[in-house]
């Protein structure tokens, strides 16, 4: 049996880390607003925004949880040498996780947080193979000026399911990754489906 390939990181970690901690920043203070995510290369099936955002996230304070499609030994092996993050196996201890579009009905078991610690709760990276081409969305409220229009390819499951985890403060927070871009879907963002 051979050992996991370990793949780099960052080309230049700091100034790297940085921009992508702005690119997060940026799309999750403007939801509906695709952001570039390419400081880093795809690791396994892992897109380079996805690997990014982890780089840029995890740490060995976060618990993080891998959707079966996306825990390989190589995934596993690549966050442990490069962020030092715990993997959970059980998704209600996770502070961070990473799905796949097809993975949505593992929303309700992820931390919503409390009225009172709504910090508590996770944030979902979910893995999309673009960030166009769905049903068309719309998005109000805080960085948005009036709507704003998306279509992420999400099934109707993501939005109920959605729906059924976000009563602000409580809540998941989202970030959407597709090869080199994101998007981020915050708790505090109202989203209509038309």
């Amino acid at each position: 049996m051979t050992a996991p390939v370990l793949v780099p990181a960052f080309e230049d970690p700091v100034l790297n880390a940085q921009m992508s901690f702005r690119a997060a920043l940026k799309a999750m203070s403007e939801p509906g607003i695709i952001a570039q995510a390419d400081f880093a290369d795809a690791l396994d099936i892992m897109h380079p925004a996805t690997f990014s955002l982890a780089l840029t996230l995890f740490d060995d304070d976060t618990q993080v949880w891998l959707s079966p499609a996306l825990d390989t030994p190589m995934v596993r092996a690549n966050l442990a040498f490069h962020c030092a993050c715990p993997v959970t196996n059980n998704p209600q201890q996770a502070d961070l996780a990473i799905i796949t579009a097809a993975e949505v009905d593992y929303l309700e078991q992820f931390r919503c947080g409390t009225d009172r610690d709504p910090e508590l709760s996770c944030t979902v990276i979910v893995q999309l193979d673009s960030l166009e081409g769905g049903r068309q969305v719309v998005l109000e409220g805080p960085g948005i000026e009036s709507q704003r229009a998306v279509t992420l390819p999400l099934c109707e499951r993501f939005w109920s399911a959605r729906s059924l985890v976000t009563d602000f403060p409580k809540g998941l927070d989202f970030f959407m990754t597709s090869q080199r871009q994101l998007m981020a879907l915050p708790r505090s963002t109202v989203a209509s489906v038309l």
